[in-house]
């Protein structure tokens, strides 16, 4: 692989874990912290969303973060001819 072309692989894969970064701490700090009053609010089975995402909501939109990640990265992968 050449220079540029590698240098474009880890801009674009730097990219995507920022981006992926950004809506963990979205939902893990805003919606955890920051919109909490907002999201008590709204009541779901009798619990609060804002406490919901502060103890569980967090953890499942990491793990689905982990999925979209690896989505995402097999799909670079391959379009930069570096897949398995």
């Amino acid at each position: 692989m050449s220079p540029e072309k590698a240098q474009a692989y880890w801009k674009e894969n730097i990219s995507t874990i920022f981006k992926l970064l950004i809506v963990w701490f979205v939902v893990s700090y805003g919606c955890g912290i920051i919109f909490i009053n907002e999201l008590n609010a709204i009541e779901i089975s009798g619990v609060k969303l804002g406490f919901w995402f502060a103890q569980q909501g967090a953890i499942y939109v990491f793990v689905v973060l982990i999925f979209v990640y690896v989505k995402l990265m097999s799909g670079i992968d391959e379009k930069y001819g570096v897949h398995e």
